[in-house]
């Protein structure tokens, strides 16, 4: 969602802004209409030696969550500038081989929020993670058909929801077959 020029922030958050503003109904009367503005975030789905790599990643407050390495895009920070960082930072792992795959406005009806999802592919480790305070990350391999499992089983705790609901898609479109390719496949590098 595009929030208009004329709204007004009522609301500054760390994470969340909200945004008011007056809008013309269809019969002539106004109302006040409300949105979420966020900054927009990254997923990176990680491929070292044929293998997706996840994190079991805890914050404080939270369920231990099984997902794809991520964050926030920080202020004058590309995508995949971010992709690449949140790679390094919470895996220690680098690629030279990435991909954005899709970008998707979230809730797009009430806020303002994109999510970029990337694919690393030919992670190579090259350091210790670097992880925030609120952080504890240990890093899983799993297969492809894990993946899948994984985003779709109703007991998993996860935090990469923007691909549950594509992935699902996929599977129901038989589209998974192209998804893995997608990912195990090497850009064209001419």
């Amino acid at each position: 969602m595009k929030i208009p020029k004329q709204a007004k922030c009522v609301f500054k958050g760390v994470i969340f802004d909200i945004y008011h503003w007056q809008q013309k109904m269809f019969n002539g009367s106004l109302a006040t209409f409300e949105a979420i503005k966020r900054c927009s975030s990254v997923r990176v789905i990680a491929i070292q030696n044929n293998k997706i790599i996840l994190n079991k990643e805890k914050q404080p407050g939270s369920k231990e969550v099984l997902g794809t390495f991520g964050g926030q895009i920080n202020k004058n920070e590309t995508p995949l500038q971010c992709a690449k960082r949140e790679l390094l930072e919470e895996s220690g792992l680098e690629s030279k081989d990435w991909e954005l795959l899709y970008k998707k406005e979230q809730y797009p009806e009430k806020m303002d929020f994109i999510v970029y999802v990337y694919v690393a592919r030919n992670c190579k480790k090259i350091k210790k993670p670097k992880l925030d305070p609120g952080e504890k990350i240990k890093n899983i391999e799993v297969s492809f058909n894990e993946f899948v499992r994984i985003m779709l089983d109703k007991n998993s705790h996860h935090v990469v929801k923007e691909l549950v609901m594509d992935i699902l898609r996929m599977k129901v479109e038989g589209k998974l077959k192209k998804l893995k390719n997608k990912l195990f496949t090497q850009k064209n590098s001419h």
